[in-house]
């Protein structure tokens, strides 16, 4: 069994591995950054470190979430700390995983960042690889 973090994403229940998961912060200030990619809101301080706001949303190809929403799941990702921002934090707790049975919820690309599910209280909860969700830039043509 694997631990895991529960959490929700545009009405999503979704999970995410614990070994993923660095801390759980509310984050402050925002600063935007020119030309980003579109996931990424901007930077933030914590803990004096710049960390990398990501919109989970937007990463998901789903509408943005709201400026309010300040709850984020901290992960290291190639020794780059990143602020994935969700809805909503529930718990911890363990799993059992199964693979994909069937299609993740329509539109967006949860069957890019999701890698399989889990099964809460009958409800399914996608499992999803944050290393998935941190974005990744295009590449500058001359």
């Amino acid at each position: 069994m694997t631990l895991f973090l529960i959490a929700s994403i545009a009405g999503q229940g979704v999970v995410f591995d614990a070994d993923q998961v660095d801390s759980v912060v509310d984050i402050g200030d925002v600063v935007a950054v020119p030309r980003a990619e579109p996931s990424v809101r901007g930077l933030t301080a914590l803990r004096s470190r710049v960390v990398t706001v990501v919109d989970t949303r937007r990463a998901l190809g789903l509408e943005p979430m709201p400026p309010h929403v300040r709850r984020a799941v901290i992960t290291r990702q190639d020794g780059h700390y990143y602020a994935m921002l969700v809805d909503a934090l529930e718990d911890i707790e363990t799993f059992e995983t199964s693979p994909m049975p069937h299609a993740p919820p329509g539109g967006g690309a949860w069957s890019r960042a999701a890698n399989g599910m889990v099964v809460r209280e009958g409800e399914p909860l996608l499992i999803l690889d944050l290393s998935r969700l941190v974005p990744h830039p295009t590449p500058i043509l001359a």
